[in-house]
């Protein structure tokens, strides 16, 4: 069974800066790609960034410039570094994996808080 674990969270001060990572355990094969979204209360789960097998990493308008993702060969472990975080940054970052090996698959972690706030 294939688990994501995400870890790194916590409060921070505006300005300041945090590195998630996800771990996952339980999988024979490289993920096609993974990714960081994100839940603000009230509000819909959003993209945050990805980065594919290859290497191509893409992010949303937001965060772009003030976030970077990053991977461990084999692709089972992603990092998420912020800096120059906000207010608006604050909600529960998801780690994901997805890609296709005959079907297509998705998997979840839990979630690790992070508050942005003076």
């Amino acid at each position: 069974q294939v688990q994501l674990a995400e870890s790194g969270g916590g409060q921070v001060h505006p300005g300041g800066s945090l590195k998630l990572s996800c771990v996952t355990s339980g999988s024979t094969f490289s993920f096609n790609a993974m990714g960081w979204y994100r839940q603000a209360p009230g509000k819909q789960r959003e993209l945050v960034a990805t980065i594919k097998s290859g290497g191509r990493t893409t992010y949303s308008d937001s965060v772009k410039g003030r976030f970077t993702i990053s991977r461990r060969d084999p692709m089972n472990t992603v990092y998420l570094q912020m800096n120059s975080l906000t207010p608006e940054d604050t909600a529960i970052y998801y780690c994901n994996a997805n890609g296709i090996r005959g079907n297509a698959y998705a998997y979840w972690g839990r979630g690790t808080q992070v508050t942005v706030s003076s």
